[in-house]
């Protein structure tokens, strides 16, 4: 594992202006600060250099000369993920595959599409939509987020709950390894499903790049539903909305997607983008049914019937197609309307048991009281996974201590609850600590042991995931490059 920084030099640079040409490389300090962060922005770091290949060839070609130098690789998408993923601790090269955003073919009577790993994830459910299609996965992050990344952290989406993570609808992947061999896991662009030995597709998928750098992916399309029926519930607190969430599992009902806001985001989110939510409800719940067409009309009926047996004030049902589409822009563009709240927010993603929602909540409340600090929530309420917003202004470093503080206490109450650190965010820099929370240290060792079969020198995406690693506070200041 690289313990230390290490400089990438000019005639490296160089050699990779070769390869990529002159547009290909940024290594301007300048420059290089569009890439010292993800979504996670407590720790930055510059890399050394950035490559942008535009081929799978010229990654493995990128990642051999890498290789031959010793220096750490980075893989990078649409840089949307949220804790810290894809930070150059160390410098090293970062690889960027926002110019392999290509849709290289979709074969219709297989129902499956071959990606660049650096395509949109919205882009693919445009291209087939028009045929009754669409890529299930759909993280709020869509419209900008990579499939690449998908992979890497397994994401998930408000339609998580019916449909599954991005692993459920991912067949095959290519993969550069760290030396710059090129394989492919899984099912080939050519072949059919059955796979033969080992599942590598699935332990590549979530592994955070640390295995290598995926290049293409063969994702899984479905049918588009024949019907929606999709309802805003109204509360008059959090704890009321969470119970019906649980009370319409409990009925056998699977909705396509249960997602919820509290009163602050809610606000924030009403005076960004003007959808007609009130604003001085405790909660909204968005609850979507979908399906063929007979028998939602029975389901939409027995979902408002709970959400009022559960003290909703009114239960709205969508009356067109633009409505349904409006409705969900909103909620999946509330973290954008946080900056109408605060500076800066750190977005935690513990998961509880459903049964746990309304304690969870008691919990971040209290949170917020005992830190001093605003917590607004929009979560994936149909499979317990939270979202809570903790505000802060990073130019006070006691609020960036109190919020670091916060977002540890919910995720130890979460694991307390049975749950689980992160639900689709990963675990990065940030969480690195909760893993020896969560798993034994022999669960541990068989990680590493699984990643040293890829990577056996440490230097995919180093400083990530495992207890132990070093933080990018841990090095001293260093000296970048010069372009």
């Amino acid at each position: 594992m690289l313990d230390r920084p290490k400089p990438v030099e000019r005639a490296f640079v160089e050699r990779l202006r070769a390869l990529l040409g002159a547009d290909g490389v940024i290594a301007g300090a300048d420059e290089l600060l569009v890439y010292e962060c993800d979504a996670y922005t407590l720790e930055k770091q510059l890399p050394g250099v950035v490559a942008l290949p535009k081929t799978t060839a010229e990654v493995a070609a990128v990642v051999k000369l890498c290789a031959e130098a010793q220096l750490p690789i980075i893989p990078r998408g649409a840089g949307t993920s949220l804790s810290g993923s894809v930070l150059a601790v160390t410098g090293g090269v970062m690889i960027a595959l926002t110019r392999m955003n290509r849709i290289l073919e979709i074969d219709y009577a297989n129902r499956r599409a071959l990606l660049e790993a650096g395509c949109v994830n919205a882009w693919v459910t445009n291209a087939v939509k028009a045929r009754g299609l669409l890529y299930a996965p759909d993280p709020s992050s869509q419209s900008a987020c990579t499939i690449g990344g998908n992979v890497g952290m397994n994401s998930g989406g408000p339609h998580t709950l019916k449909y599954g993570v991005t692993t459920n609808h991912v067949l095959g992947v290519e993969v550069v390894l760290p030396d710059g061999e090129i394989v492919w896991l899984g099912t080939r662009p050519d072949g059919g499903e059955d796979v033969e030995g080992y599942d590598l597709r699935g332990v590549v998928i979530g592994s955070e790049g640390m295995f290598g750098i995926v290049t293409r992916v063969l994702v899984r399309l479905i049918r588009a539903p024949q019907a929606f029926k999709t309802m805003l519930g109204i509360f008059e607190s959090v704890e009321d909305a969470s119970q019906a969430v649980s009370d319409i599992i409990s009925a056998g009902i699977v909705p396509g997607a249960m997602e919820m806001m509290d009163q602050l985001i809610t606000q924030a989110v009403e005076a960004a983008y003007h959808f007609g939510f009130p604003l001085d409800a405790g909660a909204v719940l968005i609850v979507e049914l979908d399906g063929p067409a007979p028998g939602l009309e029975r389901q939409a009926a027995r979902v408002m019937e709970i959400c009022r047996n559960n003290r909703a004030r009114d239960v709205r049902l969508a009356t067109s197609e633009q409505e349904r589409v409006d409705l969900w822009k909103s909620r999946k563009r509330a973290f954008g309307a946080i900056g109408r709240l605060s500076p800066n927010f750190l977005t935690q993603d513990g998961v509880v048991p459903r049964s746990k929602l309304p304690a969870i909540m008691t919990f971040i409340r209290a949170t917020s009281e005992k830190y001093g600090l605003r917590i607004p929530n929009v979560f994936h309420a149909g499979d317990g996974n939270i979202h809570p917003l903790i505000l802060y202004d990073e130019r006070d470093a006691e609020q960036v201590r109190r919020a670091v503080q916060a977002g540890n206490d919910i995720l130890d109450q979460c694991i307390a609850f049975g749950g689980s650190a992160t639900g689709e965010h990963g675990i990065g820099v940030e969480k690195i600590d909760f893993m020896a929370k969560q798993f034994s240290a022999e669960s541990l060792d068989a990680m590493r042991m699984l990643r040293r079969v890829f990577d056996p020198e440490g230097r995919c995406n180093p400083h990530k995931m495992f207890p132990g690693s070093k933080r990018c506070g841990d090095f001293a200041p260093k000296k970048q490059i010069a372009a």
